[in-house]
């Protein structure tokens, strides 16, 4: 048997095990795709929502600057994939992905919160969950202000389970 099988590698031929990894490897890929792309389309045409670019370009494993909102709302940076929220005299940045499936959250209008188009978990325009298939609230990514921008950082965030200190102090008192 050892023969069979170094002769099936010096061949280049895969075993069964390599055929199935890779099989694996690219339903899943494909699937993930798929589902991401979905989510991704119901999150713009979920509205009322604002897209959200950038100040300045950003280079890899650098923060985010962005003008501070004028009023209420949601906006939503695909790029680097954040959703800035303006509530009341408070900003949050959040990832775009829901804490439970990483699907794309989409906007509530009535309440300006947020909604998995997946499982239906619902969140508060800070983050907080209501109700839904989720275990916890959204992921809060660092958020400073520097005179008239916010400055996010894409790279870090924060879980509410995790590390509730830095979860809570994760926002702009405007």
């Amino acid at each position: 048997m050892p023969n069979d099988l170094a002769d099936k590698q010096s061949r280049n031929t895969p075993t069964p095990n390599d055929a199935c990894i890779s099989c694996t490897t690219r339903r899943d890929f494909l699937r993930v795709g798929a589902g991401s792309l979905g989510a991704l389309s119901a999150t713009l045409l979920a509205g009322p929502w604002r897209v959200l670019e950038a100040l300045e370009p950003r280079a890899s494993g650098a923060a985010v600057r962005y003008p501070i909102p004028a009023a209420d709302g949601v906006s939503i940076d695909k790029k680097n994939e954040i959703i800035l929220c303006r509530a009341g005299q408070e900003v949050y940045a959040f990832a775009l992905s829901c804490p439970h499936e990483n699907t794309a959250l989409r906007t509530l209008p009535k309440n300006g919160g947020f909604q998995c188009p997946k499982h239906k978990s619902k969140y508060q325009p800070n983050g907080t969950f209501i109700s839904g298939r989720a275990t916890r609230n959204m992921d809060r990514l660092p958020i400073t202000r520097e005179g008239d921008a916010l400055v996010v950082d894409p790279d870090r965030f924060f879980e509410s389970d995790k590390d509730p200190a830095r979860w809570a102090a994760a926002l702009v008192k405007l």
